[in-house]
């Protein structure tokens, strides 16, 4: 009796949690197929939000610029944060932990701290390198506080690979190249996808750092949206954010499908 009442509370705490997390997306995507611009009043279904969605280049030019920034930038984290990770588990003692600390700041900071030091960074390095506030701005900021949550999702499964697997293959004649595409690499790429993740993701919901090291013309969703914010928000922006958490589902969808089909139709328990 006790435990089917400790099963049912845990449930009901589970479906609670998921009701709070997806409510007010749910309550998005209905209004945004509502026919008035107000979300206090429902005027009947319609798809002109998402037709006026297209035609708005305001909201297409952000997410053009969001999106190529997002994929760039995560892309370049995860490269580099891999190669960071693999070189900080190499490590011991001190050093190890000095750059553990360090890359712990970045994840701790206010990001409007590590704002406004880009920013600051960025005038200080304009007439040396003659840097002007723009997309390419934007694009350093990204990838540069990125690199540190790509670092933290590929260390736990350089923990998990075997003791001593790296130094076995360069015994048994492997080059340190071979060694890292078809030994390390193989076995750390869950973090590394999840890294690529993780940075894409918070690449396009960043919004404090964008907003620093912008400049003329350049703008992604995020400040668009807090520009908007003073008028009101446009309903496009409900049907854009339904499309985005549409097409997210999808794909997370078919990855796990990949994955259950090639474990042979077997669950993974956690």
């Amino acid at each position: 009796m006790v435990k089917k009442l400790e099963a049912f509370i845990k449930r009901f705490y589970l479906v609670l949690i998921f009701i709070f997390l997806y409510t007010p997306i749910i309550t998005l995507m209905v209004f945004s197929f509502n026919d008035s611009k107000s979300m206090g009043k429902w005027n009947g279904f319609t798809l002109r939000w998402y037709s006026e969605l297209f035609q708005n280049a305001r909201i297409m030019n952000a997410l053009k610029y969001t999106l190529i920034i997002a994929v760039v930038a995560s892309i370049i984290a995860t490269i580099i944060g891999t190669l960071a990770a693999i070189g900080i588990h190499r490590m011991k003692g001190l050093p190890k932990k000095t750059l553990l600390n360090i890359n712990y700041l970045p994840v701790l900071n206010p990001d409007i701290v590590t704002g406004i030091s880009l920013m600051s960074l960025f005038i200080f390095l304009k007439p040396l390198l003659n840097i002007e506030f723009g997309f390419l701005t934007m694009l350093l900021a990204h990838i540069t506080f990125n690199i540190p949550y790509v670092i933290l999702s590929v260390l736990p499964k350089l923990k998990q690979m075997p003791a001593n697997i790296t130094d076995a293959a360069l015994d048994l004649g492997a080059t340190p190249g071979y060694a890292m595409r078809k030994i390390i690499l193989p076995q750390i790429k869950p973090g590394i996808f999840a890294g690529l993740l993780m940075a894409f993701t918070m690449s396009i919901d960043d919004f404090v750092i964008s907003f620093f090291t912008t400049g003329p013309g350049v703008t992604n969703l995020s400040i668009e949206i807090y520009s908007m914010a003073r008028k009101g928000i446009n309903p496009s922006i409900n049907a854009l954010s339904t499309l985005m958490f549409v097409t997210v589902l999808i794909l997370l969808l078919i990855v796990n499908r990949k994955e259950f089909t090639s474990r042979g139709g077997k669950i993974e328990e956690i």
